[in-house]
């Protein structure tokens, strides 16, 4: 079955789908920022908290500064280079930041598919518990991220990333 909520957090209210078979436990499929380009339509009548109960305080505990790193059941969707991208971020240790090309290296990939990489990253589902928002440009400027360059320079803030020096 698929459902959704809503956590109400410090960048606006997060948008979270999942599937629960019967008698099972959520898989996280989705978690999307207010104005994200992207994000799956939802019909409210589809909504229901209680599978997201885990979800909701791992969240709770990232917003409050208490987790940094998520430990959710989450969708294997997408294709086998995009899985293999998106694992590469769950390495990128929180507080921290990694380029394009830094990314690229450490996943096998070569400078030459670096646009496929970043359209790789912009098709990331899982935003925040898959923390693409931690890889920058090969300068430090803060750009392509599919829940907009004002959340990712909100969540490098909270977590304490070393930035460039903001206009």
């Amino acid at each position: 079955m698929e459902t959704h909520t809503v956590h109400p957090s410090p960048l606006g209210d997060l948008l979270l789908t999942g599937s629960v078979p019967p008698a099972g436990r959520l898989t996280l499929a989705s978690l999307s920022l207010p104005g994200q380009r992207g994000a799956p339509a939802v019909r409210p009548g589809d909504r229901d908290d209680r599978p997201f109960t885990e979800a909701h305080r791992q969240l709770e505990a990232y917003f409050a500064g208490r987790r940094t790193r998520f430990g959710l059941p989450l969708s294997t969707a997408g294709s086998p280079f995009q899985r293999a991208l998106w694992r590469a971020l769950d390495d990128i240790p929180y507080g921290t930041t990694t380029t394009y090309g830094e990314l690229a290296a450490r996943a096998g990939v070569p400078r030459s598919q670096l646009r496929a990489l970043g359209r790789a990253l912009g098709a990331n589902p899982l935003l925040l518990v898959r923390p693409c928002h931690r890889v920058t440009g090969a300068d430090g400027s803060l750009r392509g991220y599919a829940g907009g360059v004002e959340h990712k320079r909100w969540l490098l803030t909270h977590e304490g990333a070393p930035q460039p020096a903001l206009p």
